[in-house]
C-alpha cells in the first residue's frame, strides 16, 4: 500500500508542478503581452508627434510660398497697370522720363483724343 500513497503522492505532486508551470508561463506569457502593447503605444505617439511636426513644417513653408506668390502677383499686376496708365497716357506719377507716357510735355507733337474734342 506503501507504494500506492507514494504514486498517488507523486500524481499530486506531479500535478501541482505542472499547475505551477501552467501559471507561471501564463504569468510571463501576460507580461510580455502588457510589454508589447505598451511599446507598440509608444511607437505610435512617437509616429503621430512626427507627423504633427512635418505637418506643421509643411504648413509654414506652404504659407510662404503662398504669401511670396501673392506679393509677385500682386508686383506684376501693379507694373501690368502702370504700362497700361503710361500707354493711354494716364500715368499721373509724374514720371516724365517713361517713353509711354502721353502727357510728356517734350513730347508737343502727340495730340491725345481728348485733346481733340
Amino acid at each position: 500500500m506503501a507504494s500506492q500513497q507514494n504514486i498517488r503522492y507523486d500524481a499530486i505532486e506531479s500535478t501541482n508542478h505542472a499547475q505551477a508551470r501552467k501559471d507561471e508561463t501564463s504569468m510571463m506569457s501576460q507580461e510580455k503581452v502588457a510589454e508589447t502593447v505598451l511599446a507598440a503605444k509608444d511607437k505610435v505617439a512617437e509616429t503621430a508627434e512626427s507627423i504633427r511636426n512635418s505637418a506643421k513644417e509643411t504648413m509654414d513653408q506652404t504659407t510662404t510660398f503662398l504669401q511670396q506668390t501673392g506679393e509677385q502677383v500682386k508686383n506684376m499686376a501693379q507694373d501690368a497697370a502702370e504700362k497700361v496708365k503710361n500707354t493711354l497716357g494716364m500715368n499721373t506719377d509724374g514720371n516724365s522720363n517713361n517713353p509711354g507716357n502721353l502727357n510728356n510735355e517734350d513730347n508737343p507733337g502727340i495730340t491725345l483724343a481728348k485733346d481733340r474734342m
